[in-house]
Formats: C-alpha cells, sequence, structure tokens
C-alpha cells in the first residue's frame, strides 16, 4: 500500500516533483516526462516556470503503474494518454483488448497442454511421416509453419534434423516432426525458446510428461498473477476516472451516478435506500438509456 495523500501533499495541496519520483522510482525528470507524453495530466506552471503537480499527478502515477503490471507499459501508457486526451471509451478498449488477448492465452495454453499430453503417448515411429524423412519445405507445409521458423529453433538446439551426404540438405524424420509439432504448440502458447528444451528432453527420453505438466503449471500461474495484477489496474483506474476533470470523463460520471439517480426517483424497494438495478436496454426516470453490458454475452475466462 502506498503513502497516503496527507504524505504526499503540501502547501496549497500541492506534491513535490520528488515525492512523485520517489514513488515510482524514478527520476524527477522522468516525472516530466511522462507528464510531456500524456501518462500525466498536464502540470502548470507558476509564474515563475516551475511545473506544479498536485493529488491528481499521484493518483495518475498510482494508476499508470498498476495498468503496467497487468497489461505491460506500452499499453498502460496508451489508456493513459487517451484518458488525458478525454477520449475515455477509446482507453476501454484498450484494456478489454488486453483482458480478452490474456482470455486467448488461457485458451491456446490449454488446447497446447492437451495435444502435448497426447502426443506425448504416442509412438513417432509409428506417426504417419515418410521413413525417408521430409525436406524442410515438406515439414513446414505439413504444420503450416515458415521453414524460417524450422531454422531458428534448429539454431536454438530444439531441432537436430540430419543431413543428406552430397546435398546438404535437411531431412526429418518422424521423431523431428513430432518435436517442431510440439514446439510450435509450445510457441503458441508464448513459451520461450529456452523453456521448451526441458520439455523436449523429457519427451525424449521414455516420453515423460513431468517437464510438461511442470511448464504449463507454471504458465498458468504467470497468467493467474496477470489476471489479479489487471483487476487491481482496473479499480486503480475506475477511481482515477470518477476524478478525473479533462473532457470525456462526463460520460464515466454518467454511466457511473446513473444508478445513484435512478434510485433517488423512487426505484428501490420500499423502506430501503438502496436502489433498484435497471435491466440493460430499459431506459429510467433519467431518460438516459442503459448500454447493453457485455458481461452478459461474454464467454466465461
Amino acid at each position: 500500500m502506498g503513502p497516503s495523500t496527507a504524505e504526499f501533499c503540501h502547501k496549497g495541496g500541492r506534491v513535490r516533483p520528488i515525492d512523485l519520483a520517489r514513488l515510482a522510482g524514478v527520476s524527477t525528470q522522468q516525472v516530466r516526462n511522462y507528464v510531456d507524453a500524456g501518462v500525466l495530466p498536464p502540470a502548470p506552471r507558476t509564474d515563475s516556470g516551475y511545473r506544479t503537480f498536485d493529488e491528481r499527478h499521484r493518483q495518475a502515477l498510482l494508476t499508470y503503474r498498476a495498468l503496467a503490471k497487468g497489461h505491460g507499459w506500452d499499453a498502460a501508457r496508451r489508456v493513459m494518454r487517451a484518458v488525458h486526451a478525454g477520449e475515455v471509451p477509446a482507453a476501454l478498449a484498450l484494456v478489454d483488448a488486453g483482458h480478452a488477448d490474456l482470455h486467448e492465452q488461457r485458451r491456446s495454453l490449454d488446447a497446447a497442454g492437451e495435444a502435448l499430453e497426447a502426443m506425448a503417448g504416442q509412438d513417432p515411429d509409428g506417426a504417419a511421416v515418410p521413413r525417408a524423412g521430409l525436406l524442410i519445405g515438406e515439414v513446414a507445409g505439413h504444420l503450416r509453419i515458415r521453414t524460417s521458423a524450422l531454422r531458428v529453433w534448429e539454431a536454438a538446439g530444439l531441432l537436430a534434423p540430419q543431413r543428406e551426404r552430397g546435398t546438404g540438405y535437411r531431412r526429418y524424420g518422424p521423431a523431428d516432426v513430432r518435436d517442431a509439432r510440439m514446439i510450435n504448440l509450445l510457441r503458441q502458447g508464448h513459451y520461450p525458446l529456452t523453456a521448451i528444451q526441458p520439455i523436449l528432453d523429457d519427451l525424449r527420453q521414455a516420453g515423460s510428461t513431468g517437464a510438461l505438466r511442470a511448464a504449463i503449471a507454471q504458465r498458468h500461474a504467470d497468467l493467474t498473477r496477470r489476471t489479479m495484477a489487471m483487476l487491481d489496474a482496473a479499480g486503480e483506474l475506475y477511481k482515477y476516472l470518477l476524478n478525473e476533470p479533462e473532457k470525456g470523463a462526463d460520460v464515466v460520471h454518467e454511466q457511473v451516478g446513473l444508478f445513484q439517480r435512478c434510485g433517488t426517483a423512487g426505484s428501490g424497494p420500499r423502506g430501503s435506500s438502496t436502489p433498484a438495478p435497471l435491466d440493460a436496454g430499459r431506459s429510467c426516470s433519467c431518460r438516459i438509456r442503459l448500454p447493453r453490458s457485455p458481461l452478459r454475452h461474454a464467454p466465461s475466462p
């Protein structure tokens, strides 16, 4: 948990640049660069030309750091720029894209795990691959990948096809094709090349799947940590948007405040101070139509 507002705000509600720098673990010049890049909101200058910072800048910096943990620095920078440009829907679309990408990674990981577990128990000599071996172009076509990918994997030590005498052409046997297929599936699951070698070693030695299961479990744990970071970032961004005065924030205030405004119109249960929620697509007494929530139609992650 970061320092409190009181620890940062000084005379006139201002925040010192050095405090912002310490909060982010960067230099005061980097804080100024964040302002110039749109990551932080504009900083008014004094008569003497010095920039002034306040609580809003501290909240923006906390939001940016939280977004970076879940979405990466580049995506976090784009989100904050959109917010400060008054393009709140565009900022939220970037957040949605990050969640969608994470969901696809989970699906790809699950598919890779199932396929690799199935292939681990197969006899490579029984695969439908010619005994004489395939040329690199034939393997690439069989797996629907580029020949350059096979060369990169070979250079990394993951593949070692035999060379034809005289011509020097690569010849891929059934085991080579199986390994190439597994590498391809793991790469689709965002595994780095260095993490694939132990998996192949285990599979080549009596078909062990120990390293495979460990790698998949580790990847699942990484995705879970990223999901939690995204949830934390969503909370920080939500709080920041509620207090964001720039153009476009009215959209957020309108949608967030709609629930409370409708509650004052007597839509809640009798004797209750809690307003009743509205159904998606139905107009309320505020004459503002609720958009249909994508959560009702999105597949479960």
